[in-house]
């Protein structure tokens, strides 16, 4: 299995790139537009076809790569089928393994910041690695204020979902923003600042509620164009419209 672990520092997005050696096969899982040809870079030094952008949600902080990379790579689009977005090619639910190749993700639906919202585990030897999109961050979670977030789902969710995976698992957050990498799942039961440490759902939910932060600056712009997988809406900046519409040659 070939794995790599990209950063884009704008929006502080993690992308992964899961590929299996020996069918050629890979995907980015949550793949950001401004980082499209570095992606694509990779995966042509790697020898690797991408098969598939893989959604762990709808973003409201940076424009999804997906349709880009569909026009560019031929890669197909998925993501949770709930979501029942017209322009995705898969849609995933958990029971249902999503396959790389030789490779397996399986989803596991966790709700909270957003209601559709699923993260992907892999499991390939004795590693295995949970990809939790923006529920579970390393010392902290998404937030449920907006777009359909619950602040009791998400801990729900991540306890009855994330915490009850073997202690080693290590989680792979969708975003960070304090040069965090990895973390596992046993650390974040005992540290997480928001969840860990038997924190009760009823503390979680008031602690949630009382965080008052600002409204997102790239939501009204990234919601409705990760609606259509990342076709830039009217009144996107010019920086990103030449970012997101195909040229020519693509």
């Amino acid at each position: 299995m070939i794995f790599r672990q990209l950063f884009e520092p704008k929006s502080s997005t993690y992308t992964y790139l899961v590929g299996d050696s020996e069918s050629g096969k890979a995907i980015l899982i949550d793949p950001v537009l401004e980082t499209v040809e570095r992606d694509l870079a990779l995966l042509n030094e790697l020898g690797l076809q991408l098969l598939a952008s893989l959604e762990t949600h709808v973003h409201a902080d940076h424009l999804t790569a997906a349709r880009r990379l569909k026009q560019l790579a031929g890669s197909q689009i998925a993501g949770p089928a709930m979501d029942r977005l017209p322009c995705t090619d898969l849609g995933v639910e958990e029971g249902k393994p999503f396959p790389v190749g030789h490779v397996q993700l399986q989803p596991l639906f966790t709700p909270g910041h957003t209601s559709t919202h699923h993260s992907y585990l892999l499991e390939r030897g004795d590693t295995r690695r949970v990809f939790t999109g923006d529920a579970l961050l390393i010392d902290g979670c998404g937030r449920t204020d907006f777009q359909s977030g619950d602040a009791a789902t998400l801990y729900r969710s991540i306890h009855a979902k994330l915490f009850t995976l073997p202690p080693d698992t290590l989680v792979y957050p969708g975003h960070d923003y304090r040069q965090h990498y990895v973390s596992t799942v046993q650390q974040e039961r005992e540290r997480n600042v928001r969840l860990g440490g038997n924190r009760s759902l009823d503390d979680f939910v008031v602690l949630m509620d009382g965080l008052d932060l600002p409204y997102p600056k790239q939501i009204d712009l990234a919601v409705p164009g990760n609606q259509r997988c990342g076709e830039c809406p009217p009144d996107v900046p010019e920086s990103l419209r030449t970012l997101c519409e195909r040229a020519p040659q693509g």
